[in-house]
């Protein structure tokens, strides 16, 4: 799962993106940089990470402002932000990185392991919501698929076609196939059975 997973880590500090970096590929995830909000914003927009670890301290923008941006961008789209600091740890901070759209909050420091978890967590939440919104959408074409077939449909009282919405004439089978998931498979009844094969006696006890 990691593997599938890609990351950017924002920091402006060269020796913490570089140890970061090092410990978040060490566990298995695609890192991707950036110094800047501006670089950030630009990153994001271009790879669509999945997370964002973000330093609420960067020299050209407040990470909290960032992270407002980055969830109001309609171009970053579905990814999760933890904003991380060693300077802003009181509650009051964390609380104002959260009240700004924040998925999470890591105060440093914080041991290698303690943040691996919080990550591998954020992780595995972005996976069942989208596992989820992935379900949403599959009970919305179920459904859109019901519906074409409800209400009233025109049907020939001698061939049996069917008209579709564009006025063209099918056969059921084509029209049902075509519809729905349903893949047919071909029988004969009884009533056709004595009436085109009667020597064969295929309804006979």
């Amino acid at each position: 799962m990691t593997q599938q997973i890609k990351i950017l880590i924002v920091d402006d500090d060269p020796e913490v993106l570089f140890a970061t970096t090092r410990l978040v590929k060490k566990a298995g995830y695609m890192v991707i940089e950036a110094s800047t909000g501006e670089a950030a914003i630009k990153i994001a927009r271009e790879e669509k990470p999945d997370l964002i670890l973000l330093d609420v301290v960067l020299p050209d923008i407040m990470g909290t402002a960032l992270c407002r941006q980055i969830k109001a961008d309609p171009m970053i789209d579905g990814g999760f932000v933890i904003l991380t600091s060693g300077m802003k740890t009181a509650s009051d901070h964390q609380a104002d990185g959260l009240d700004a759209g924040a998925d999470g909050y890591i105060a440093r420091p914080v041991s290698n392991r303690e943040l691996i978890a919080r990550i591998d967590a954020m992780v595995r939440i972005l996976m069942a919501e989208r596992e989820r919104d992935q379900v949403i959408e599959e009970l919305k074409q179920a459904l859109a698929k019901i519906r074409q077939l409800s209400g009233l449909l025109p049907i020939c009282m001698y061939c049996k076609k069917i008209r579709d919405d564009k006025g063209y004439w099918s056969e059921l089978e084509a029209y049902i196939r075509e519809n729905t998931d349903t893949e047919f498979s071909h029988s004969i009844c009884r009533e056709c059975a004595e009436k085109h094969y009667p020597d064969l006696h295929l309804y006979d006890p």
